[in-house]
């Protein structure tokens, strides 16, 4: 048997799911595909592309999620300047793709998502990267204020964060269809 969660675990969890539940349904659809694809979990393309447009951006997606697995091993363990470039750099151009997709249309999404991609020790980071790849001119400018909008002024200026891993990793779920109860 496993071991047991303790209660603010649950709540935890349960406090992520409810989170993600309030994302709309292309957004949590993209959450989804891109965990399959960073975290390897399914075959993405078998599983997400609805016609050839979409085959495409998923393996493009693939293509620079390739980067995860550096970004992770390069995560700063202090805030010296000198160690953030090497991880600042692949960490926004990955940023910039998934913001240009049009699917992650907030902090708080995106927040969500890396947390899980990259881990918990990415939190102080992911303010500035966002905010960074936001920024890039590949985005329409409606789209560049919708998001630097989106960042509140506490997580922007947090003076720390949580070293809590996520517990909740959304997963594909099939509909299943239940037989017709007679009243």
């Amino acid at each position: 048997m496993g071991a047991m969660m303790r209660p603010a675990e649950g709540a935890m969890t349960l406090a992520e799911m409810k989170e993600f539940a309030g994302f709309g349904a292309s957004t949590q659809r993209y959450i989804r595909r891109s965990l399959d694809i960073g975290l390897d979990r399914e075959d993405a393309l078998a599983r997400w592309s609805r016609d050839v447009v979409e085959a495409a951006s998923i393996r493009a997606q693939a293509r620079y999620y390739r980067r995860l697995p550096e970004i992770r091993a390069m995560i700063p363990q202090d805030s010296g300047i000198d160690a953030i470039e090497p991880f600042l750099a692949p960490l926004i151009a990955v940023s910039a793709f998934d913001l240009g997709q049009g699917r992650i249309t907030s902090f708080s999404a995106y927040r969500f998502l890396y947390e899980r991609l990259i881990g918990a020790s990415a939190r102080p980071w992911l303010p500035g990267a966002f905010c960074s790849a936001a920024a890039l001119p590949h985005l329409h400018p409606a789209l560049r204020r919708d998001l630097l909008q989106s960042i509140s002024e506490a997580a922007a200026t947090a003076s720390g964060w949580s070293a809590r891993p996520p517990a909740f990793f959304p997963y594909w779920v099939e509909k299943v269809e239940s037989p017709a109860i007679p009243y």
